[in-house]
């Protein structure tokens, strides 16, 4: 860990529980291929965690 992780949306929240979609807003993706960095700490960990069927993540 304390490194930085990208992010990307790979796959659209539109059909995903509400509680998905808030957790893809939280990380500040917002539309596909919308890429951030993110720290690498258990937060973040948990939030990809929770919808990594949605998401593309490589470690920088």
């Amino acid at each position: 860990m304390a490194g930085k992780l990208k992010v990307t949306l790979v796959k659209s929240p539109i059909g995903a529980k509400p509680k998905h979609k808030k957790t893809v807003e939280a990380l500040g993706l917002r539309k596909l291929n919308h890429s951030v960095e993110k720290p690498d700490n258990e937060a973040t960990r948990g939030m990809i965690f929770q919808v990594k069927h949605l998401l593309k993540v490589e470690e920088i």
